[in-house]
């Protein structure tokens, strides 16, 4: 359809009606419906199939099942019946699947192909590649193949079973395909001289590849360029013809060796067995070692055959064009060598590969590193003269061991001892050392173990809880072995706060009774006081004060009468008034105080009615007696009686006549002695309780409960006893029986004996390792090795001690040599020539001379010189010597000398001159020739060696290091930031460096030093934030009720230096901190105690009545309140002001014959709630009653209650609650938090809680909480480890290193840990040596003028500081001995090639250029990087013009490098002295000027009317001289209104009458650079619709045509759209298949619709 719809889409651009649209839209839908109509009329109805189900099944694997649903339905999308479908094509609802379990994930997994090569999206999407500018890079797509496989085999599975596990991995991922990267070459060098003197020549100029040409790029212009030149005419003829030289053969052996020759050496040798005759036994000795010297020093092992043969090469004549000529026609001169000696090429043959060793891992675990196996071969041939180096002779790779029988690996695990005893002197001498020795601590504190790793066994150990198997602790192992997170070596912990005890103050005095109440003989009594524990101590009661104490009186009694009240006065004889009595009503009482039986008291008299005296109207009238004051004293000495008073106040006078007078005032009082006992007081004292022994009496049965020990968690149980006295206070020990027996302490009490605990501790760890380590002479040095055992369980209770030794060490067995191996080196053998019958044609045949091979043998040794195989050598030495050398035989007409002797000794360095001598031997003395100084100096002089040295500083200071040696111990096994040995003074180091006179590095110990300047340095001690005790707790804020208390801290000193923190201070000032807890102040501490009321004073004195309004006065006084009463008097600002008695009222004094009353009593309780409604009485009772006529007031008065005036609500308040409290001697950890319970009246005033109380008021309020101060732990840090090794082994800038971990991190307000956790000095400076090539040599070709030569380099030993820009300097190879022969890590030393030396005329290739700098290949900007590379590359050279059509390639390679650089291309212009044409070029970022790289651009045009020229790619200087853009592309103007860049645009082609092409069609300028026939500004009728204006936006004309596009749009697809949709359907169908269908429109066919 997609086709169909194109191809609608081809419509004239000139419309003639709305009939021709109908027709095709007519044709459209006709084709569409003949479509979807087939001949068996049922192609609308088709199956179609859901998604598989879930794979069901009993098994797993692929024996499952899935189904899915299948159904018929109509084109139109409705469901229809099965029927209607074709039956044969129906899809199968079921098929066979793979029931997927969870243990098939470890059997299945995702096979990932490699990803394919990157395509262009422009391909896939279009169909075909686009032209595009590349910018950057082109995104492509890359694919690859994923699929299901079990891993085992590698089949494939399917993809179902995999994507249980894990989603299918992406099969596509984007990518960049880079653009093309053109050849770019450097500038042409200046031309080179004329290659003749004369004649024609030829002169050239090269250039070099900066970057190859990549991704499809340009290739790489011609690297030379040659021009002719003409020097002059040559004045005679031209030298054509040279001498050229030939390769040398391949090595082969003589074809004849002579017969007569082997005879007659077999008979010399056999002529000489036979001269020697039998000789000594020393003799034969002798010749027996020598022989076995010699036969060494042949070449007889079988892993050399050395076979010397011969070589030759051809000595031609070559004519300057190339062609060969006569060898007569070049200058006659002294041939060359065209003959010499040759060792025969062997190539390396070695044995096939061994079977793989066994694998080094013996065990299963696959978490545990895989092992190794390896595998050998051993060498047959070594490889002789140019034959094949030999193969790596051993393979290692990784493995896994095979078999069922292996047993699983050894796992190892982290064990710790037990936990240290809790101390707080360790939490405490973190925070000030003073206090680390002080008893008695508690609170939080820290314990300690140690860590250690064992080797981990299948089963429990219990050697913590069975002292049997006490010997089955594993035994430690080194701790690099465990892996994992370390145990804490520390923790932080409790020791619990004793409880003191409190209790509460002494109640009061009891009665006097008999010690003991059923036994009541004698008349000793005791009076008791006690006092209860008001805070339970830790170890019981027995470390609480006495709580009874007992003083002795007289006339006890168990049980008395308590007078409850007095009934009213009754006058005797029936009369109003007078004399009368009081019944009195009383209760039995116990000594508590606690009502009993009245019988208990029938033994106590009873108490007998008392007289009183009703008065009568003219009688005086006095108040009833007060109570009882308290008594002052407790007891009484002779000195000190105790009193107690009570008083009465005249209410009104008598009547002048015939009434009872009123007493004077001293009757008004009463006093009477109490407490009259002595002073005498006794209290049961108790001691400490002892230590906890067997009881005897259960020593049997303890026994007996543990037969043979195997539960220590059972220990017998034991007695205490303590000491119980007597004591009188102030007095001291008295005799038991003086205390009352009741109270007294029991002596003795049961106790569990602590159970033994032995000294547990591991099994000795393993001998450490002894590795050999030889000094410089190569003997073994002498080591120690150790093993240790740690205690893993403290002995207690008189447990078994621990052994005092805990680590032992050794001596290590030290081997007799060192292991190792080297090669040695045996005489060379005699010089072997080229046989005579070879050579004889040369010139000097005739004599045994010239060059020559000679031959010796290697063998390997053991470093003490015994024989070892040669296998050990290849392994462990180094390169193995060379085993043949050219050697030269002097001739006759050769100078012979001897080797040049040792340089004399210089007398003092850099001073005079040293020699060495050589001399003549032989005919050579007597040659003229040899006796040329010149040529054959005989002796050769130097200057003395100046060992002068310089020793200077290098690099930086090294951080601040405190000495090894001398640090204090600590306690425990944990070391702690900031304790002494982690500041202090220290020293920092500086490397020093040494250099000779000639400024090469050498050893530091040539310039006497250490490697090191040291300087003192200061690590600053941390100083922890210093605060001041606390102060006193201040006085509770409130005098009654809840209120709080407050003590502070003050900042005394700042932390600096990394020291403990301050805690949260005080937000005002930062400089306090406090502590706030709630208190209680006990309400009726402090009363007010009023005396009686004073005699009236009546303001109108009536002489004869003594009666009327008048004033009576008291004294109040504020009194601290005890359990007796009211003791003393105190400020009055300590009571309630609020409740402070009136001390003064005024009233009437009644006359005589009034009725007077008595004071009234208390106010009634409102009942609650307080309303006006309720209300509260007061009463009064008649004491005297009036005369006649005259009446009584009130005995009752009432007066509303009114809320917070006489009545009040009473309700709970809590307190906050308190910081967290600890005990005195803490400093962290559980403590206690507390809050009170406050009374509080509804207008917000504190009362006693006996308000609250008596309202039975609910509280279930939790009053105290455990709490956690936080304990303060610094930093703890490991050990610094061993200094690593140096990062460099040579140079100025290696560092060694050593860091240090936290084991734990400070907790709450401990010190911090310091943020050094690695320190660095400087390495000793070590010169760096190092094997480098010399540049080759020229090529030598003997004394010829071209051909086949060879050049030669030589292998030098170089000094360096180790720096990249250092400079080496050379110095004597014996310095560079200990190095492996290996330049640049390549082992294999080139130290001559075969080289060519052109011959005149000759076309040739240069020598490889030196690489080129590291060039990225990206878009600077962009982002986009393909790599770094770098190239070389290969010039022509020729010297003939005729020459040049025979010249080779030239060539170029690149390697890749890394940090290259990104670099821009940019053409550049400058005008021309006399030119209008200017200077372009191209040029890099770098400012080199190449060739290459710059984006396209159109040959340069006239650009001298344009100023500046047109340098803009894609722009040219038009006829106006202004610069303008060419077709395609339009301008974008700067500010300045100049050209910035030409912008492509897309462009309406409007076709002239002669263009064929009839299409409107819009296209884009992909190349306007391709060449055409249409220059820009020339004339034609070929016009261009810009669409964007001057300023770069679209014109108005744009919109329109869009618009007016899709308005016609919308009209054709409209047209098809009902042309095309189908005819409404008969009615008779049925209702339900209405509703499964589509909503459609009518069409009925009208055209003009």
């Amino acid at each position: 359809m997609g086709q169909g719809w194109q191809g609608a889409g081809g419509i004239p651009a000139k419309r003639t009606g709305g009939s021709r649209y109908l027709l095709v839209a007519l044709l459209l839908c006709g084709f569409w419906m003949a479509y979807s109509q087939t001949d068996d009329g049922k192609s609308v109805y088709f199956w179609e199939t859901g998604p598989w189900g879930r794979c069901m099944g009993s098994d797993c694997g692929p024996g499952g099942s899935q189904s899915r649903a299948v159904w018929c339905a109509h084109v139109d999308g409705w469901t229809t019946l099965h029927t209607n479908c074709d039956q044969g094509q129906r899809p199968s609802n079921q098929r066979n699947c793979f029931r997927v379990c969870d243990w098939h994930k470890d059997l299945y997994d995702w096979k990932l192909g490699a990803w394919n090569e990157c395509m262009p999206v422009s391909a896939r999407t279009f169909g075909a590649p686009r032209q595009f500018t590349c910018s950057g890079g082109e995104e492509g797509i890359q694919t690859r193949e994923v699929g299901c496989m079990l891993k085992s085999d590698g089949s494939p599975a399917e993809d179902a079973i995999c994507e249980y596990f894990e989603p299918k991995p992406r099969l596509e991922q984007a990518c960049l395909i880079p653009c093309p990267q053109d050849c770019v070459v450097s500038e042409y060098s200046p031309w080179t001289s004329c290659s003749k003197t004369c004649g024609t020549g030829l002169r050239n100029r090269i250039r070099s590849v900066l970057v190859p040409p990549l991704f499809g790029g340009a290739g790489c212009p011609n690297l030379t360029e040659f021009e002719s030149c003409k020097p002059g005419p040559c004045l005679g003829p031209e030298g054509v013809y040279s001498l050229m030289v030939g390769p040398w053969s391949a090595c082969t052996l003589p074809q004849t060796r002579t017969t007569r020759q082997a005879k007659r050496r077999k008979g010399k040798g056999q002529g000489l067995r036979e001269q020697g005759g039998v000789k000594d036994p020393e003799t034969r000795e002798l010749i027996k070692k020598k022989r076995t010297r010699n036969r060494l020093n042949r070449q007889e092992s079988p892993f050399w055959d050395i076979q010397v043969g011969y070589q030759t090469r051809e000595v031609n004549c070559i004519h300057r064009n190339g062609s060969r000529v006569g060898r007569n026609l070049c200058i006659p001169r002294e041939l060359p060598l065209t003959i010499q000696s040759c060792v025969l090429p062997k190539d390396c043959q070695a044995t096939e590969w061994t079977n793989w060793s066994s694998c080094s891992k013996t065990c299963v675990d696959p978490e545990t590193p895989r092992g190794n196996r390896t595998r050998r071969r051993q060498v047959l041939q070594f490889p002789v003269g140019e034959g094949i180096e030999c193969p790596l002779l051993e393979e290692t790779e990784p493995c896994e061991p095979q078999g069922g029988s292996i047993p699983p690996c050894a796992s190892y695990t982290w064990r710790t001892t037990e936990w240290s005893d809790c101390r707080v002197d360790l939490l405490l001498s973190q925070q000030d050392r003073r206090r680390s020795n002080l008893t008695g601590l508690c609170g939080g504190g820290l314990q300690t173990r140690e860590v250690y790793c064992v080797q981990a066994n299948a089963e429990l150990l219990k050697y913590l809880s069975n002292l049997k198997e006490k010997d089955k602790a594993s035994r430690p192992v080194e701790n690099n072995l465990c892996r994992g997170p370390i145990p804490n070596r520390s923790q932080r912990c409790q020791i619990p706060c004793p409880i003191d005890c409190e209790v509460s103050p002494w109640g009061a005095w009891g009665p006097c009774i008999f010690e003991n109440c059923d036994d009541q003989t004698g008349k000793k009594g005791f009076k008791l006081r006690k006092r209860q524990i008001t805070n339970e101590p830790t170890g019981g009661p027995g470390s609480c004060p006495h709580l009874v104490e007992a003083m002795p009186c007289d006339e006890p009694s168990c049980y008395k009468w308590q007078l409850v009240s007095l009934d009213k006065c009754v006058p005797d004889d029936g009369k109003q008034c007078g004399p009368g009595t009081q019944l009195p009503q009383v209760q039995c009482i116990n000594s508590n105080g606690e009502p009993v039986d009245r019988s208990l008291c029938s033994s106590s008299a009873t108490l007998e009615p008392i007289s009183c005296e009703v008065p009568c109207a003219r009688d005086c009238v006095l108040s009833d007696w007060t109570p009882w004051s308290t008594c002052s004293q407790t007891c009484s000495s002779k000195t000190v009686e105790g009193k107690q008073m009570r008083t009465r106040s005249i209410l009104a006078y008598n009547a002048g006549e015939g009434g009872s007078l009123c007493p004077n005032s001293s009757a008004l009082q009463e006093v009477r002695n109490c407490n009259e006992h002595a002073c005498i007081v006794y209290h049961w004292q108790t001691g400490p309780w002892g230590p906890c022994t067997e009881d005897p009496s259960t020593a049997s049965l303890n026994t007996s409960a543990r037969p043979n020990g195997e539960d220590q968690g059972l220990c017998s149980m034991g007695v205490q006893t303590r000491k119980v006295m007597c004591i009188r206070v102030n007095v001291g020990q008295v005799p038991p029986k003086k205390c009352p027996e009741g109270p007294r302490p029991s002596t003795m009490r049961p106790c569990q004996l602590p159970c033994k605990k032995d000294c547990i501790v591991t099994p000795f760890s393993d001998w450490t390792g002894c590795p050999v380590n030889c000094d410089t002479v190569g003997d073994p040095a002498k080591r120690k090795q150790s093993r240790r055992r740690l205690v893993i369980q403290m002995p207690s209770n008189g447990g078994q001690e621990c052994p005092l030794v805990l680590q032992e060490e050794r001596d290590c067995e030290v081997p007799k040599v060192c292991p190792g191996f080297r090669w040695k080196t045996h005489k060379w053998r005699k010089c072997q020539l080229v046989p005579w019958f070879l050579r004889k044609e040369t010139p000097g045949a005739q004599e045994t001379c010239g060059p020559g091979l000679q031959t010796r043998a290697v063998s390997c040794r053991q470093l003490d010189g015994t024989q070892a195989d040669i296998s050990e050598c290849l392994r462990s030495a180094k390169a193995m010597p060379a085993i043949t050398q050219r050697c030269q035989l002097p001739c006759q007409d050769d100078c012979q000398l001897t080797n040049w002797s040792k340089f004399s000794s210089c007398t003092a360095d850099c001073v005079g001159v040293r020699t060495r001598k050589r001399a003549l031997i032989g005919r050579s003395k007597k040659k003229d020739k040899c006796k040329n100084t010149q040529m054959y100096p005989l002796s050769e002089t130097q200057y003395c060696p100046c060992d002068k040295y310089n020793a200077q500083p290098v690099g930086r200071w090294s951080d601040c290091i405190l000495p090894e040696g001398g640090r204090p111990e600590i306690t425990g096994v944990m070391k702690v930031q900031g304790d002494v040995k982690e500041c202090g003074q220290g020293y920092r180091y500086q490397a020093m460096v040494c250099y000779d006179q000639d400024n090469r590095l050498v050893e530091t110990s040539r310039c006497n030093s250490h490697g090191y300047i040291e300087e003192a340095c200061i690590i600053p001690c941390p100083s922890d934030c210093k605060l001041s005790e606390w102060s006193n707790w201040s006085r509770c804020s409130k005098s009654c009720g809840s209120g709080v208390k407050v003590r502070s801290k003050w900042l005394r000193e700042k932390p600096y230096n990394g020291g403990r923190p301050c805690p949260k201070l005080d937000h005002v000032n930062q400089a306090q901190v406090y502590e706030v807890v709630p208190c209680q102040s006990d309400c009726t501490q402090y009363v007010w105690v009023a005396e009686p009321w004073s005699v009236w004073k009546v303001s109108n004195v009536d002489l004869k009545e003594n009666c009327g309004e008048g004033v009576q006065t008291r004294k109040v006084r504020c009194m601290l309140n005890t359990v007796d009463g009211p003791s003393e008097a105190v400020e009055d600002y300590l009571c309630d002001p609020e409740e402070m008695p009136l001390g003064a009222r005024e009233s009437r004094l009644p006359c005589p014959e009034d009725c007077v009353l008595n004071d009234w009593g208390p106010w009634s309780r409102c009942s609650m709630p307080c309303t006006r409604n309720n209300s509260r009485v007061r009463t009064a009772y008649t004491l005297r009653y009036p005369g006649v006529g005259r009446q009584c007031p009130e005995l009752s008065d009432k007066e509303p209650c009114s809320l917070n005036l006489n009545c009040f609500n009473y309700f709970y308040n809590i307190t906050d609650w308190s910081t967290c409290q600890l005990s005195p001697n803490a400093v962290c950890g559980s403590g206690i938090k507390t809050r009170m319970l406050d009374c509080v009246r509804s207008d917000g005033k504190s009362v006693d809680i006996k308000y609250c109380e008596e309202l039975n008021l609910e509280k279930n309020w939790q009053m105290n909480v455990s709490c956690t101060v936080e304990c303060p732990v610094n930093c703890q840090l490991s050990e610094w480890s061993a200094w690593s090794e140096c990062s460099q082994t040579c140079g100025l800038e290696g560092k060694m290193r050593r860091q240090r971990l936290v084991v734990q991190a400070s907790q709450g307000d401990g010190r911090p840990c310091p943020s050094q956790m690695e320190q660095w000095k400087p390495c000793p400076v070590r010169p760096c040596y190092r094997w480098e090539y010399s540049p080759w040599s020229e090529c030598r070709v003997e004394s010829v003028v071209c051909g086949h030569g060879t050049r030669y380099r030589n292998l030098s030993c170089f000094v360096s500081d180790g720096s990249s820009d250092g400079e080496s300097s050379m110095v004597d190879e014996e310095l560079c001995s200990s190095l492996e022969l290996a330049v640049n890590g390549n082992k294999k030393i080139i130290l001559k090639e075969a080289c060519t030396l052109p011959c005149p005329g000759e076309c040739y290739l240069m020598e490889w250029s030196d690489w080129s700098s590291c060039v990225n290949i990206c878009v600077k900007g962009a982002g986009v990087d393909f790599g770094s590379v770098q190239v070389r590359s290969r010039a022509v050279l020729a010297q003939e013009p005729e020459n040049l059509q025979l010249c080779p390639d030239q060539a170029w390679e690149s390697q890749p490098c890394t940090g290259g650089e990104c670099f821009e291309y940019k053409w550049f212009s400058s005008s021309r002295p006399n030119s209008s044409r200017p200077f372009i070029w191209c040029q890099r970022s770098d400012g080199l000027n190449v060739t290459g790289g710059c984006p396209a651009m159109n040959p340069p045009v006239d650009n001298s009317s344009c100023d500046p020229p047109c340098l803009k790619p894609k722009s040219f200087c038009s006829e106006a001289g202004v610069c303008i853009c060419e077709e395609g592309f339009t301008e974008v103007l700067s500010a300045a209104g100049q050209l910035d860049q030409c912008a492509p645009i897309p462009i309406l082609e409007i076709p002239t009458a002669g263009d064929k092409k009839g299409d409107v069609k819009t296209s884009r300028a992909i190349n306007p650079t391709m060449p055409t026939t249409i220059q820009p500004g020339r004339t034609g009728r070929t016009w261009y619709l810009q669409p964007y204006g001057p300023d770069g936006k679209l014109k108005m004309w744009v919109y329109g045509v869009a618009a007016g596009a899709f308005v016609l749009l919308i009209f054709i697809v409209s047209m098809i759209y009902l042309a095309c949709k189908k005819p409404k359907r008969p009615q008779r169908q049925r209702q339900q298949n209405n509703r499964l269908k589509p909503l459609t429109l009518a069409y009925d066919g009208d055209t003009d619709m």
